[in-house]
This record gives structure tokens, C-alpha cells and sequence, in this order.
């Protein structure tokens, strides 16, 4: 399917079935699709992520991933209060490249699009590419804090993985490039390449653990991994902000698109969302699995992040310490790719 006739199908839905309500502020389009021409083929890997605004300051877990008429779409709920003035989200990392282009599907107030032409005409202002990096480097010494010994092991390890990946879109965010979720390690990569900075990516990718890992490890690893998220999915109740990452209709996104990783020679760039999947999968097991489940599927999880150098809650905060101290040299080379960055405006002192 073309990603034009997609992008159709999901504005369609989107006014059938929210448009009317009385909380509807607006919708537009985000994530990985947002720059695709709208004549390529949809991966059967992506979802068309969709951000729906509410006239509500506390808003609901996301809809999650659904399909209507072919096309896997994601719903997303955000506050209307995060849209406030074009400065809100120019600082925002993740906001931000969803209103450097027009994305909008709905906008009844007209206050996106002026939202949209503020942010698109200040966007790769240096002072602002700079607040994005600095509101990114945030996240990852916030995060790296929240590790606590008392968790479930899944959980400390979510609290490892997720700041540590996001050294990733600091270098993207510095790029002008979409800080996307689950490929983030392959995006950056190339960044890197391209910019002549190939020793921070493999000093990004020790960081994680992946450095030394072999393309038949992982496929060992996913195989494990897929047989965990169908027992997760077959179990699943409760409802989390992730629990449309692990269901049947996701199941191409996190098992075949991590296999074409695999097989493209980009094993240890699939290795981040296998992890954050099989943690995820155990925090459903947790509440809603029994204890037979999950001491079924632990050694599969406990195998994989032993592959990663970590078998303790003193590995993790170790390794967090690793990360920080890695911050600036991190923080330079996005600096660097900033002042080589041609599509970056300069102000002139």
C-alpha cells in the first residue's frame, strides 16, 4: 500500500470516529512516516502513527495500534496544554518534527496550523536545535537515576534501557533527524557515518552491550522472544501504555521487523526493541500472568540481557554510571554535528 492511500485511511477513521466528540482539539500525523513521499510502499514493518489532542490536561492511555481497512494505525492521546505556544514544542524533542512539515489531518480551531507555521519557520534554528539536545541529555541523566533495587528485575531493566538508548536522539535531534523509537540505533548509525564520527557509534553501541554480540546470538534471542511475546499476548489484560506494542497485529512490527534487522546485517541495531519487548512482556506476566509463566519465560529474558554484560542490579547502576560519563564526549560530538550541519541556521554574532 502506497503511503499516501495509508495516510488516507487513517484520517478517515480518525474523523468517523473522534471527531465529534466534544474533547476533540485536533489530530496530525507523526513518527517515522511523517517524511515519506506519499507514492512509496508502506514497510509492512510501520504503523501510521497518529497524535489526537484533547481538551483534557490528564489524558487517557493511548489507543494504541489498531487495523482499519488495511493499514495498521497508531493512536496516540496528548494534552492540549503541550500545544500551547510554538516555544513548548520547538524545546520538545519529540513534538518538535511533527510541526517542521504540515501533518495535519484535523485542526477545527485553527490553532495547529498556526502552531505548525511557527514551529516549521524556527525549527532548525541553532538556539532551538540546542534546546531539543539539551531536552533530550535530560531525559538521559533523569532516567538513569530511576534504576531502584526494589523493582522487578524487567522493571530496572526498563530503567537501564530506555535513557541509555536515547543517547541515540540526542545525535539525531543534533542532525535534524526523526528521533525514532524502535530503529534508533540503525538511524544513528548512519548519522554517525555520514558526519565521520564512527567511533561514537561503536563507543553508543558498548554502552549498550551489543558491541561483540553475533548475528546467531540474536536470532537465538528472537526466536526466545517470540515465543514469550505470543505467551504475553495470550494473557495480556491489563492495560498499560505499551500494551498495543504487544498484541497480534504488532506482532510484524517487533518479530518480523527485528528478523529483516537480523538478516540485513543490522543484528546488533535490533537488539534494543528485543529487550524493551521481552521487559515489557514480563511486566504483563507480572499482573496478569501466573507464577508458572513467568518462571517459564524469566531464563529466556535473564539469557539475553546476561548477553549484554548484565547480571545485577550493581551491573545496571554500573553501566548507568558508564552512560553518564560518557555524556560529554556525547554532548561534543552533537555540538560538532551542529556546526557542520548546512541545514542549520547559524546566527551571525
Amino acid at each position: 500500500m502506497k503511503v499516501g492511500t495509508a495516510r488516507a485511511i487513517a484520517a478517515e477513521w480518525v474523523m468517523l470516529h473522534l471527531s465529534e466528540e466534544p474533547w476533540f482539539r485536533g489530530a496530525y500525523f507523526s513518527g517515522s512516516t511523517i517524511h515519506l513521499n506519499e507514492n512509496e510502499e508502506m514497510s509492512a514493518a510501520s504503523d501510521m502513527d497518529v497524535v489526537v489532542a484533547m481538551a483534557r490536561d490528564e489524558t487517557p492511555l493511548k489507543l494504541g495500534k489498531f487495523r482499519y481497512e488495511g493499514v495498521l494505525i497508531e493512536i496516540t492521546y496528548l494534552s492540549w496544554s503541550k500545544l500551547q505556544s510554538g516555544e513548548d514544542v520547538l524545546t520538545d524533542y519529540h513534538l518538535a518534527g511533527s510541526f517542521r512539515v504540515n501533518t495535519i489531518i484535523s485542526d477545527p480551531t485553527g490553532h495547529l496550523e498556526k502552531l505548525q507555521h511557527d514551529v516549521s519557520v524556527h525549527f532548525t534554528e541553532e538556539a532551538w536545535v540546542l534546546c531539543r539536545c539539551e531536552n533530550a541529555r535530560l531525559r538521559i541523566e533523569h532516567g538513569l537515576k530511576s534504576i531502584h533495587p526494589q523493582d522487578p528485575w524487567h522493571d530496572q531493566v526498563t530503567s537501564w534501557l530506555f535513557p541509555t538508548g536515547v543517547t541515540t536522539h540526542v545525535i539525531l535531534v543534533a542532525a535534524l533527524q526523526n528521533p525514532t523509537v524502535r530503529l534508533r540505533y540503525l538511524k544513528v548509525r548512519d548519522v554517525l557515518k555520514e558526519y565521520g564520527y564512527e567511533d561514537v557509534y561503536s563507543e553508543l553501541l558498548k554502552l549498550l552491550g551489543v558491541w561483540d554480540m553475533t548475528a546467531e546470538r540474536v536470532e537465538l534471542h528472537l526466536r526466545a522472544l517470540e515465543q514469550t511475546f505470543d505467551a504475553a499476548v495470550s494473557v495480556s489484560r491489563t492495560p498499560f501504555f505499551f500494551s498495543s506494542d504487544i498484541t497480534a497485529e504488532a506482532q510484524p512490527i517487533v518479530i518480523d521487523g527485528s528478523r529483516d534487522l537480523i538478516r540485513s546485517g543490522f543484528h546488533r541495531e535490533a537488539v534494543f526493541w528485543m529487550v524493551a519487548t521481552f521487559a515489557r512482556c514480563h511486566k504483563i506476566f507480572e499482573v496478569d500472568g501466573s507464577n508458572e509463566i513467568q518462571l517459564k519465560h524469566r531464563p529466556a529474558f535473564d539469557a539475553m540481557v546476561a548477553d549484554l554484560g548484565i547480571f545485577s542490579t550493581n551491573d545496571l547502576t554500573r553501566r548507568a554510571e558508564d552512560v553518564l560519563d560518557f555524556l560529554p564526549r556525547l554532548w561534543e560530538t552533537a555540538e560538532l554535528i551542529i556546526s557542520a550541519n548546512q541545514h542549520i541556521f547559524k546566527k551571525k554574532h
